[in-house]
């Protein structure tokens, strides 16, 4: 590009160069726009392929003339930062806003302009756009699945309750909380599980007995991670710890119960659960299938967990460790006040990305008979009121693990961003 042109673009010419590249861009991308969605061509006088390629070039001139390094002006260095970098990533940046723009018509025509949002069975959907009604009918079900519906108010009490607790620590002051590794680690799950025992499953205090296999829906998913999140992060966190223990035996042991767990994979673990861990109960023994799924999917994160919770222990100096010893601190000490907070923090993004796996996975308890959103969402495509429309389903399912995993994901940097000690 700057052999074509003979202005580099710089600061001393920015007043030139910024404006003329700003146009160019606008031309570019109005070109697109006008073409899209208006089915005007403002480049007819130009005949031949070049027609077809002049917002392309226009759009890369324009961000060649706005590469101005260290301009000055801060939107401009991070747009030239992040997408701007060099003509390649200009070119990337220009065939990928251009696609979007080039589908945006016939997406919005089929999700909104053309769906359907009133009625309360399928033949309130015509047209070829999507049928939302399908969604609006069986909403109730793609978030707490065959759960009685009377009863639905005790998922909803559970909740509220379970997030009032784990909020517990915002709210706590300096004294207590010295004590809230031990609140959130054995504590907080006890009352979650005490609250989903005897609220949701019921059967005291007057409430309706109502078995597992009813559960199901966006309730189910988030019962399932919450607490195979809350079991596999101090499972990880020892087993780390064991495989790199100087008893060989402890060793090991860690090292074959990672090892093992990592090189199966997750379904055939679930399945293993249901059909084959119960042969090995004692008789009249009998541990619940929920129980079970959640134990499977807890012990399979683990082995991940531990392995990505090794990598910031072996990235810490060792003279972390000679510190800890010189202050006279024994294994445990040394670990809880000096070592773990370090290595965890910088381990973030992989206990994160390892959370988001899991929340991703909880659909494949469908081999078990449990049916969470996913499964809820294959269960309802097969009603014969409402065949051919899994594609509304699918999508719907997809758009809450999206906003999920967001919401994580945004969590996790911001955690990350609040315990940086770089300077």
């Amino acid at each position: 590009m700057r052999k074509i042109f003979f202005i580099k673009p710089n600061i001393s010419n920015l007043n030139i160069c910024l404006p003329v590249g700003s146009f160019l861009i606008l031309l570019s991308f109005l070109d697109i726009f006008l073409n899209t969605f208006y089915n005007l061509n403002p480049s007819f006088f130009i005949i031949g392929p070049v027609n077809k390629v002049l917002p392309l070039l226009l759009g890369m001139i324009g961000f060649y003339l706005i590469r101005i390094e260290y301009s000055g002006k801060k939107y401009l260095d991070i747009f030239n930062k992040k997408i701007n970098l060099n003509n390649f990533n200009a070119l990337c940046t220009l065939i990928i806003s251009f696609s979007i723009i080039k589908i945006m018509p016939i997406f919005l025509s089929w999700f909104i302009i053309d769906a359907n949002f009133v009625g309360d069975n399928k033949d309130a959907c015509t047209g070829s756009g999507a049928c939302w009604v399908y969604i609006k009918v069986w909403f109730e079900r793609f978030i707490y699945g065959m759960y009685p519906a009377s009863e639905i108010w005790r998922i909803n009490i559970s909740f509220i309750l379970i997030i009032v607790f784990g909020l517990f620590g915002l709210f706590s002051n300096e004294k207590i909380k010295r004590y809230l590794i031990l609140y959130y680690a054995v504590v907080y799950p006890i009352l979650a599980f005490i609250i989903i025992y005897f609220l949701v499953s019921g059967g005291v205090f007057n409430l309706e007995w109502v078995q597992t296999n009813a559960w199901g829906g966006l309730s189910l998913t988030f019962i399932v991670a919450f607490f195979a999140l809350i079991f596999c992060f101090p499972i990880g966190l020892f087993l780390a710890l064991g495989r790199r223990s100087k008893l060989i035996a402890v060793r090991y042991v860690s090292i074959g119960f990672i090892e093992f767990w990592r090189g199966v994979p997750l379904i055939t673990v679930l399945f293993m659960s249901a059909v084959i861990f119960p042969l090995f109960l004692p008789s009249g023994v009998y541990i619940d299938t929920l129980v079970r799924a959640i134990f499977a999917i807890a012990l399979f994160e683990a082995a991940y967990i531990a392995e990505v919770i090794r990598g910031g222990l072996q990235a810490l100096p060792k003279g972390q460790y000679e510190a800890a010893r010189s202050l006279g601190m024994g294994y445990w000490k040394s670990n809880y006040l000096i070592i773990l907070p370090q290595a965890l923090k910088i381990v973030i993004p992989g206990i994160a990305n390892t959370f988001l796996a899991l929340v991703k996975d909880t659909p494949l308890i469908f081999v078990v008979g449990l049916l969470e959103i996913v499964g809820m969402t294959n269960l309802a495509k097969t009603n014969p009121k409402w065949l051919g429309l899994a594609m509304e389903g699918y999508i719907f399912a997809g758009l809450i693990f999206f906003l999920i995993c967001y919401v994580m994901s945004k969590y996790s940097q911001s955690l990350e961003k609040k315990l940086s000690s770089e300077r």
